[in-house]
């Protein structure tokens, strides 16, 4: 299993010595970004009568909360003043300014380039990157990290960016990318790419807080990573509640760890290391409002401890004032978060809340705490490693300079005989939002096909077996006539279930038809958005990134057709086997 990069252990003279790099590696002072997303109302908000706006996204940097009747002014008013009635609340009209603001209508990609976007550049330059979506349950974090096929969310978007930079870089560097995925339920924690027993949390001298026996993998590409995330979201922990019918119920950590280095061989190299950690926090949900119990209100109960655990290191950190203990120790949400928070790291908060005075406490509290975030204060230094390499491997490092030379003076070779392509332009940010919005669909599309396909080899087979059951059937009826004419009762039965069999068949071909008219148009789908990326693509072809996608989707259709193709056939056989004997008899 492959190992997250990390800074090595100054090392014997044998192999080589490792030293901090400190040219302009020195420490940088930044605040945590914060940024608010306020999500359309759902429903159940709208069919309510009574609820009412309460939150007014003024810019991309202001909101009110629970913001005064326009139509009420205080400086003069016409006719009868009404008496204010005194049970009812007064509004708080409270401002808050973030570092971004998002209404209702902002788009996946919007939230992405404001929040995410400018981080994948601090990875790859050395620097530790966090982003956490933190708000009540059914605010809309979930949907904001992960998305959905046609809308992918943040953490899709970054790692399809990741490995694009990554790729345009690949003359100049080598890149390592390797990944985890945990979950944080009940205080306890399980990997979601291989689920095993509980894993420990444990403080390591140099790593910083690691989880012990925690598994890292190395996708080969954007996609294989995207496969990944996708398993590990349906081992997470989800049970409907009375405030969310999909209800995430644990905190759910994806960890991208880059390691790089110069591509030409020298006697030292700067290898840069860097962690990526993208998390989606469970929901609070206040007891007192819902009919949550046993299991789902032991789960609450859980999720409101780590949060409040949160909660307070975010007040002590953004106090200049407190020196005191920072109290990370109380939850494992908040050790795994330690780094995050208040360490080596350049971290970026989405603060999702809903519009509705439904949720009127829920986003009252997450806007405190949003505005409190800001004042946090995060160290930041790039994680640069010098490595000086002994003389024994000189020789190593000058063969390797030679292959990189030879390489080079092929591809120069290359270009002036016209047997090797220039490397395609790098597409502008316009370009690669539309790439990715495409990919998103190609995503759906492929997943719609797996379920059509297999809905139509079951009818397929079923129509077969139904078949088969008719023929079978009809050679019994006619053995019955030819053995005697008189036997009505048992020629009655067998023409009773033909005719049921028969029946049975018509529906089923209604069904085939149907689900070939679903694939048919999956097909024209996919031909149509195929046709729109090569619009994005060099002269009228796929890009390579998209073509490696297609051929790795089609490829996994064909694989579970044969599967189920041999499966089929195998019980077939066996049944015909039976029947042969049968018939012996």
């Amino acid at each position: 299993m492959a190992q997250p990069p990390r800074k090595r252990r100054k090392s014997s003279s044998t192999q080589a010595t490792t030293t901090l790099s400190g040219d302009d590696d020195s420490a940088q002072s930044s605040n945590m970004k914060v940024v608010v997303r306020v999500r359309p109302p759902n429903a159940s908000e709208l069919d309510d009568q009574k609820a009412r706006t309460i939150v007014r996204v003024m810019d991309e940097h202001l909101l009110v909360f629970d913001p005064k009747d326009d139509d009420v002014s205080p400086n003069y008013y016409h006719g009868k003043r009404k008496r204010r009635d005194l049970l009812t609340r007064k509004n708080k009209d409270l401002k808050f300014i973030f570092d971004r603001v998002f209404n209702d209508m902002t788009s996946q990609q919007e939230v992405y380039e404001s929040t995410t976007k400018v981080i994948v550049d601090g990875v790859l330059n050395g620097y530790n990157c966090s982003v956490f979506a933190y708000g009540a349950t059914g605010a809309g974090k979930t949907f904001t990290m992960l998305g959905s096929p046609q809308k992918p969310g943040v953490i899709f978007l970054t790692m399809m960016d990741l490995y694009q930079r990554i790729d345009q870089m690949q003359s100049e560097k080598i890149c390592d990318v390797a990944v985890s995925y945990l979950e944080v339920y009940n205080e306890t924690i399980r990997d979601l790419l291989v689920p095993s027993g509980t894993l420990a949390v444990r403080e390591d001298p140099q790593k910083g807080v690691v989880v012990s026996g925690l598994t890292l993998h190395k996708p080969r590409s954007a996609e294989e990573l995207i496969h990944m995330l996708e398993y590990g979201n349906q081992n997470r922990t989800q049970h409907p509640t009375d405030a969310n019918a999909t209800s995430s119920r644990s905190h759910a950590v994806f960890q991208v760890f880059v390691r790089q280095k110069d591509r030409t061989a020298n006697i030292s190299s700067d290898v840069r290391v860097a962690k990526m950690s993208l998390i989606d926090l469970a929901g609070s949900e206040r007891a007192t409002v819902t009919t949550n119990r046993g299991a789902r209100f032991r789960e609450g109960a859980n999720i409101n401890k780590s949060l409040l655990a949160l909660g307070n290191c975010i007040n002590a950190l953004a106090d200049p004032q407190y020196k005191g203990h920072i109290p990370y120790r109380n939850s494992k949400l908040t050790r795994l978060l330690k780094d995050s928070l208040g360490g080596n790291c350049r971290t970026v908060m989405i603060a999702a809340v809903s519009p509705s005075s439904l949720s009127y406490e829920d986003t009252h509290n997450t806007l405190k705490y949003a505005n409190r975030a800001k004042n946090i204060r995060c160290t930041l230094k790039k994680n640069v490693v010098s490595v000086d390499f002994h003389v024994s491997r000189y020789a190593q490092i000058c063969e390797e300079l030679r292959k990189e030379v030879s390489e080079l003076k092929n591809k120069i070779k290359g270009y002036e005989d016209g047997s090797q392509l220039p490397p395609p332009p790098a597409v502008d940010d316009a370009q690669q939002a539309e790439i990715n919005r495409l990919q998103g669909i190609l995503h759906s599309v492929f997943k719609e096909r797996h379920i059509i396909r297999k809905d139509l080899q079951e009818l397929e087979m079923s129509h077969c077996e139904l078949k088969v059951k008719v023929h079978r059937k009809e050679r019994d009826q006619d053995r019955v006539k030819a053995i005697s004419s008189d036997n009505l009762k048992a020629t009655g039965r067998l023409e009773r279930a033909i005719a049921a069999a028969k029946t049975r068949q018509a529906v089923f071909q209604d069904r085939l038809e149907t689900a070939e008219k679903r694939m048919k148009e999956n097909c024209e789908t996919l031909e149509k958005v195929e046709e729109e990326l090569r619009g994005q693509g060099t002269e009228g072809e796929l890009p390579e990134a998209v073509q490696s996608f297609l051929h790795t989707r089609h490829l996994e259709v064909e694989v579970k057709d044969l599967r189920k193709q041999v499966k089929h056939l195998k019980k077939f056989a066996k049944s015909q086997e039976k029947d042969s004997q049968a018939s012996e008899k």
